[in-house]
């Protein structure tokens, strides 16, 4: 047992001892700066986007939100991969051959991962073309909601219903966004053709006014465009107003709220679909005489 002893006192020496806890001390140092560097530079970000947003005004609050959550990550994993190939280096670990090495492998995998490129590039065109942010309502990939992520490799969307659908970049070859500039609002009430339609008109317009005065979201209109059809059973008015995005759909459900109360007020039909039963007298059908 003494002899055992005696055999690792000589190979673990006073000297190892210590030069093990210098390179532990220097990588504790090392992971201790690469956290603050990650939380310097995550202040320095959100200071620069706020000061931004708050001065200048070049860009709106949810292109903010998505330029520094990619700037944050960007910082994290640089900052991350730094530390980690410093800390490596202390303990002599061949990193420039690790790194070749992996270079190589990342280039044999980039010929087997193509749809993963174009993820990534189609996300940094997107970026780049201000196509939709953080916090809009779009439209695609089949699918329609708010971004509540975005990256350089897929954007998330949570819809209507609560759902939420993760979408590679690559996958997205058209958006529709319904977040930026004024909103359009199309309205149609379709009246009797017995009722006079300058009187409906008069109706509808003392509506437009009065929630011209109430709902402030309301940019432009809205108003009477005039006769849009002549359907089967109606005559066809057309509404139409401007909003703030997003506001649109509330505004078009308030509109037709208050033209359907109004129309009763002031006794204007709106047709409906009606069966009209016309009766026919039985007639006798005399049967000839037989030849």
């Amino acid at each position: 047992m003494e002899t055992v002893l005696a055999g690792l006192a000589s190979i673990v020496s006073t000297e190892a001892l210590l030069d093990l806890g210098t390179k532990l001390l220097h990588s504790a140092l090392l992971a201790l700066g690469g956290y603050i560097a990650i939380r310097f530079s995550f202040s320095l970000i959100d200071r620069i986007f706020s000061e931004r947003e708050a001065t200048t005004k070049l860009m709106d609050k949810g292109r903010a939100i998505t330029l520094s959550g990619l700037l944050k990550s960007i910082s994290r994993y640089t900052i991350d991969f730094i530390a980690v190939v410093a800390i490596l280096d202390v303990f002599n670990f061949p990193v420039q051959q690790f790194i070749a090495g992996a270079g190589i492998l990342g280039l044999a995998i980039g010929f087997g991962a193509q749809n993963l490129v174009r993820d990534f590039i189609s996300g940094f065109f997107i970026l780049f073309e201000d196509q939709y942010a953080v916090g809009d309502y779009i439209e695609t990939a089949g699918v329609s909601g708010t971004v509540e992520e975005m990256g350089l490799r897929i954007t998330k969307i949570r819809d209507f219903g609560g759902q939420v659908h993760t979408i590679p970049n690559g996958s997205i070859d058209k958006v529709t966004n319904m977040s930026r500039g004024d909103m359009r609002v199309l309205v149609e009430v379709g009246i009797s053709y017995e009722d006079d339609i300058n009187r409906a008109t008069e109706v509808i317009n003392q509506v437009c006014q009065d929630m011209i005065a109430e709902f402030p979201v309301i940019t432009e209109g809205p108003k009477v465009l005039g006769v849009s059809d002549l359907a089967d059973s109606s005559v066809n008015i057309l509404v139409w107003a401007k909003t703030k995005p997003m506001e649109q759909w509330a505004i078009g459900r308030e509109l037709r709220k208050r033209i359907k109360q109004a129309f009763d007020e002031n006794d204007v039909e709106i047709p409906y679909p009606r069966r009209v039963q016309v009766p026919i007298e039985a007639t006798k059908i005399e049967k000839a005489p037989h030849e």
